[in-house]
This record gives structure tokens, sequence and C-alpha cells, in this order.
């Protein structure tokens, strides 16, 4: 039988990011490792566009840097062994749609980029954010809305609408991510303002990161609003306090695939996307981890992102 998913613990940031989540209950998610993905179909027009090594090589090498997991983004099956979420089935689509096998790689989220860099991976999908630093060296086709979240245990009256509402508060984040980015940001335009900085604390794992929660030694987490709710819903403990753009105030952001700057990749990622997106396979993807309010009508190349300074 399949067993189904209860969110433990032991989830980690994704999205900036990426400890294993462990199985079961009733809440609907398919986690053995027979998937039944959705799929989709070969996009001829999509994959004239791929460079004639790829197409000839029939594999697409999709680098996941969500270490051993991050629900509902990608994390692993029932086995222990195979990569499943939803960046893992927005990762299939495409590779369909090119005509490609897709193989899975998970790695940790910084070695992710080190292999994007390396050419190890074609193509990141990995709740990777559009910046304007990640510009300098990535081309992007975009895919979904960029929402993060404050997650505080349940029942206070704190709520964050802004970066004042910050002001020394300890908060836990995920290093590297655009996350870490916007809160370094607050703190700095409370300290011009007079206000107190906010402590950033940084965990390996989210098992620990919720147990900082749980013991109060930390008042919030900042983190990708899927994994968030998943866990506010799940766990019954805690509770969102704030959502918010992940590109900050003035941009929405947006998630995308991720690979090296000019290698000539990212327009077949494009069409790819925005077939799947005509045929219906990306909404039902979406709807099948509760994410469809992160959709988008049209994937875009290189469109703004979160600021150099936000």
């Amino acid at each position: 039988m399949k067993r189904l998913l209860v969110l433990s613990l032991a989830l980690l940031t994704l999205a900036g990011c990426g400890a294993q989540a462990t199985a079961a209950s009733d809440t609907g998610v398919n986690t053995s490792a027979e998937q039944n993905r959705i799929t989709a179909t070969r996009n001829d027009s999509a994959a004239a566009l791929l460079p004639a090594e790829i197409r000839d090589r029939g594999t697409l090498i999709v680098g996941g840097g969500f270490g051993s997991g991050s629900v509902p983004l990608g994390f692993y099956a029932d086995d222990n062994k195979t990569p499943i979420g939803l960046e893992v089935d927005i990762a299939y689509l495409v590779a369909e749609a090119l005509g490609l096998k897709p193989e899975i790689e998970v790695t940790s989220w910084e070695n992710l980029f080190v292999g994007l860099d390396s050419g190890k991976y074609d193509v990141g999908f990995s709740n990777i954010t559009v910046t304007e630093k990640r510009k300098q060296k990535y081309d992007f086709a975009t895919y979904r809305k960029d929402d993060i979240a404050f997650e505080a245990k349940k029942g206070g009256t704190w709520r964050v609408t802004g970066a004042k509402d910050i002001a020394g508060k300890t908060i836990a984040v995920g290093s590297g991510t655009n996350q870490e980015k916007i809160l370094v940001d607050w703190n700095e335009a409370n300290v011009k303002a007079g206000l107190p900085a906010a402590t950033i604390k940084y965990f390996q794992k989210n098992t620990d990161t919720y147990l900082a929660l749980s013991s109060g030694r930390i008042d919030a987490y900042l983190g990708p609003n899927p994994s968030i709710a998943y866990h506010v819903k799940t766990s019954g403990e805690t509770e969102t306090i704030g959502k918010f753009s992940g590109a900050g105030p003035t941009l929405q952001g947006l998630i995308a695939a991720t690979t090296k700057k000019d290698n000539g990749l990212v327009k077949a990622y494009q069409a790819a996307l925005n077939a799947v997106i005509a045929d219906g396979s990306y909404a039902k993807v979406l709807n099948r981890w509760n994410v469809s309010t992160e959709a988008v009508t049209t994937s875009e190349v290189n469109p703004p992102g979160l600021p150099l300074t936000s």
C-alpha cells in the first residue's frame, strides 16, 4: 500500500534551500516511490531549441538543492532514495516536453550552484528565486511566484508587516537564500532608523529550527511559503504571522529554472515551460501539491529580480 504523508519536523528550507521528511498519515499526498506523475508530451518546437549534444544525449541532468528534503518542494519518498515533490514534478514535465529523460541529482543548496557553474547540472529546479545578483552568473526561465513567510508559535499576537516588526527579535533563516538577504536589508534599515537589529540564526536542519522555535530560543522562522504553509497545516503548533514577495516590497518574486549564463539552454526551458502551461499539465502539478495560488500564466526569461539592495 502507498503511504500517505504526515509532515514531521524533518524539513529543510529550499528557496532558497533544502532533513529528511519521514512518512505518513492522511493529508492525501502520495509519498511512495511509485508516484504516478502527471506527464507531458514532447513539444517539437521546444526540443528544437536544445543544443545538439543534449538532444543527442537524451537526458536532462537536473540539480535539486534540497539536501535530504523540503516538503512539499523536494524530498525523498518512503524508500529514502527516490526524489519526489513539486520541484521534481516540474522538472519531469520540462524534460518530457523537451523529449528528454530527467536525471534528478539531489545535492546541498550550496553545491547546486557549484554544479551549475561547472556544467555538472544542465538546470536547477530547486525553488530558486530570480535575483539581480544571481542574474550576473545564471539565466532564468520562470515558472512560479515566489512568496516567503514568517512562522511562529501558535497563539501569539505578534505579526510581521514590515521591517520594523522584526526589530530586536531572533529569527532563523537559510544561509544564502533570498530570505536571508531580505532580513539583512531589513536589519540595515532598522539600524538606520534607530531600531535594534534582529538576531539572525542559522540551522543545518529544519528539525533543529523547529526545536529552537518550540523552546523559545528563536521567535520566528523565515522560509519559503509552500514549506511553511505545509508545516503549519500538519503540525498544528505554529502559524504564519506574515507573508511577503520573495523579491522585496515593490516586486513579485519569481521562481525559475536556473542554468549557467549564456550556455544556450534557457530558451528551450522557457519554451518547454510555456508548452506545459498551455497543455494543462503544469496546473495539475501545482494543484497536486496545493500551490495553485503561485501559478504563472507564462514563462519569462531573466525578468527583474530581487534587487542588489532591496
